[in-house]
């Protein structure tokens, strides 16, 4: 018998390798331990304003009133959500943060896949120069970009009795136009649909071509549907911002059949008087909507935040 061979079949005992995996096992064990204590404590501080919410709005007027405030509601007021939708046409709020949200997904998710691709798999001049513009974009504050869009929208030509040259009317304020088409595509969307193109193999783009299939068949029938967590994450982010945006709705809009739920709720927010109870049972109406559509996506959703880095 070989030293070799004596070494290796020392290695594979497991008298040899009992002490090791023992300790192995067991400082891993230690570290998710640590990993499960640290998650429990920030799911437990991410969740507490979402309790506090939900109790506030069961508390009535005279308890909100008190101080120190109770924890827990001494009288269960569930009438303060009926007598929140009988306050304002919380209805019609949302109806259209619904239909705004869902344009605004469908769109990002259309284009933004069709610029992914062609930024991640179709070869043309200045090509990485425009993906290096679209990543400056994201460095741009959005509120920095609020009044250039204000100032198209509202001098938007031959709308709202506006001119050739845009002058004389209103433009697109005060319409479904300035409500979907500003906030109809993001460069963070294009972005994560570019890195998970980049991510798949290129030897089915070569089959399929193999095949005969054209650029718009690949990119819908071949690629499209391998980043089914892409089109999960941006559209689950893209709803989200959409569903609770407030100060541009706030600023293109004065008609009350065109506000959004987030706008809505500020009929209970006065300067001298705010009805906690019902902005609070406003609020968790508006909340639960996102919290059942990432209860449902947060597969897809976890999946496209670990993948979106990998080339």
């Amino acid at each position: 018998m070989t030293v070799n061979t004596v070494r290796a079949a020392a290695i594979a005992s497991p008298a040899t390798r009992k002490g090791p995996k023992r300790w192995y096992h067991h400082a891993t064990g230690r570290q998710a331990a640590l990993i499960n204590v640290l998650l429990t404590i920030g799911a437990v501080t991410m969740l507490v304003p979402f309790v506090w919410m939900v109790l506030t709005s069961l508390k009535s007027p005279a308890e909100l009133a008190q101080f120190p405030p109770t924890v827990l509601p001494q009288e269960w007021m569930f009438s303060n959500y009926a007598a929140t939708l009988d306050a304002a046409p919380f209805g019609t709020y949302f109806r259209n943060s619904l239909i705004i949200a869902s344009t605004h997904t469908i769109i990002t998710i259309a284009l933004g896949s069709l610029a992914g691709y062609a930024l991640a798999r179709v070869y043309f001049r200045g090509r990485e120069a425009i993906f290096l513009a679209f990543v400056a974009m994201l460095m741009i504050p959005t509120y920095t970009k609020i009044v250039p869009q204000f100032l198209l929208v509202k001098f938007m030509p031959l709308f709202g009795g506006n001119d050739i040259f845009g002058q004389g009317g209103i433009g697109w304020l005060n319409s479904w136009w300035a409500l979907i088409i500003p906030g109809g595509l993001s460069a963070s969307a294009i972005f994560l649909f570019r890195q998970f193109y980049l991510s798949l193999p290129k030897d089915l783009e070569e089959a399929a071509r193999l095949d005969g299939l054209g650029e718009f068949r690949i990119y819908a029938q071949i690629y499209t549907p391998l980043i089914k967590p892409a089109i999960a994450t941006v559209g689950l982010l893209t709803f989200q911002d959409s569903w609770n945006n407030f100060l541009w709705p706030l600023l293109v809009t004065t008609s009350a059949d065109l506000r959004v739920i987030q706008v809505g709720l500020a009929v209970f927010q006065q300067l001298d008087n705010t009805q906690w109870q019902y902005l609070m049972a406003g609020t968790t109406m508006a909340t639960v909507p996102m919290v059942l559509l990432f209860i449902f996506a947060q597969k897809y959703f976890i999946q496209g935040f670990t993948n979106a880095g990998i080339k």
